[in-house]
């Protein structure tokens, strides 16, 4: 986490929003504004240590509030049963009147403000970000729709909340149907001009909207993963040895097969920002000054990869002998 862009926050209030899911209500210590942040963002949240993760943890959870709230920052956590300890550490350690150590908002999966009309989908706690989304939208008068994905209404985060919008959310309970997965091709059917799809859940809610969005305009899909491996890598080159060079000092640096640029810059000693080193987060952007990436992250927008302005080093790797990088 860059010392640059950290705050420290104070935990204001927690809440179970729904079975396995807590709210986390974050505030300066002092009162004072915070810094703004746009729907879609996220806040870089140094985790403490549990008696199974004795190592720092550094996660990423999305914003839920309204961008309009200048007081407070509000995210909210599954309990994962299996995950790697990032939940955990959040529902048995984080306590009202704590201090917790945070990025400013980070925001990968903005909205497009000029949109006609905004198409959400979320599954399970893929529903943070369309929280705020959906709260932008309210304050600007904007159109939109949500199909909500979860195994029961006891697990859906917000439910009461999300009731008052009325026949604007279609809910999709598994139990009560039976397991079927809910109807995308009628959700997703009925385009409107210039509307744009949001869509944050599990892989396999991921990779159903975007088949059932293949027609639409290019740009106009958005897609927040919830970890590296959810999403194929196409046109992806198998992997094989070239050189980075640092463009400031000239130093040639050989990045093996099996190691990430990231990995060979710090075996010479580069020093570069990075957290999640599985491309999720952005941290490590890099500038390219020459040469072609072969993209593997999962955050730039296929306009940012053809555009071959920059890379993420954790996880990408180059389609030339050479990368010329601006470090």
């Amino acid at each position: 986490m860059n010392s640059a862009s950290q705050q420290v926050l104070t935990v204001s209030a927690i809440r179970a929003e729904a079975r396995d899911v807590l709210s986390v209500e974050l505030r300066h210590p002092e009162g004072a504004r915070l810094t703004p942040f746009a729907a879609g963002a996220h806040l870089e949240i140094r985790l403490p240590t549990t008696r199974e993760q004795t190592m720092p943890m550094i996660r990423h959870y999305s914003l839920c509030n309204s961008p309009l709230e200048t007081d407070r920052y509000v995210i909210a956590v599954g309990f994962a049963h299996a995950g790697r300890g990032g939940s955990r550490a959040v529902h048995e350690t984080i306590r009202v009147g704590g201090l917790i150590n945070a990025s400013l908002p980070i925001n990968n999966f903005a909205l497009v403000p000029a949109a006609s009309h905004y198409r959400f989908v979320a599954g399970g706690i893929g529903i943070t970000p369309i929280m705020s989304m959906i709260g932008w939208c309210e304050a600007q008068g904007k159109s939109w729709s949500l199909l909500y994905c979860t195994r029961n209404r006891l697990r859906t985060a917000f439910y009461e909340e999300l009731q008052q919008y009325g026949n604007r959310i279609h809910f999709h309970f598994a139990d009560e149907a039976g397991g079927e997965r809910a109807d995308l091709a009628m959700y997703l059917g009925s385009k409107k001009t210039e509307e744009h799809v949001y869509c944050c859940g599990p892989a396999s809610l991921m990779h159903s909207v975007q088949e059932h969005c293949g027609d639409r305009p290019k740009g106009s899909v958005h897609l927040e993963w919830f970890a590296a491996g959810d999403r194929p890598l196409e046109n992806s080159s198998p992997a094989s040895e070239f050189t980075v060079v640092v463009k400031s000092s000239g130093q040639r640096i050989l990045v093996l097969e099996e190691k990430s640029i990231l990995q060979a810059l710090e075996d010479s000693g580069v020093a570069i920002p990075f957290s999640c080193r599985e491309g999720l987060c952005r941290t490590c952007e890099t500038s390219i000054c020459a040469g072609r990436a072969d993209h593997r992250d999962w955050v730039l927008s296929e306009e940012e990869r053809d555009a071959q302005r920059s890379l993420l080093v954790c996880v990408s790797r180059a389609q030339t002998a050479e990368l010329v990088l601006d470090l």
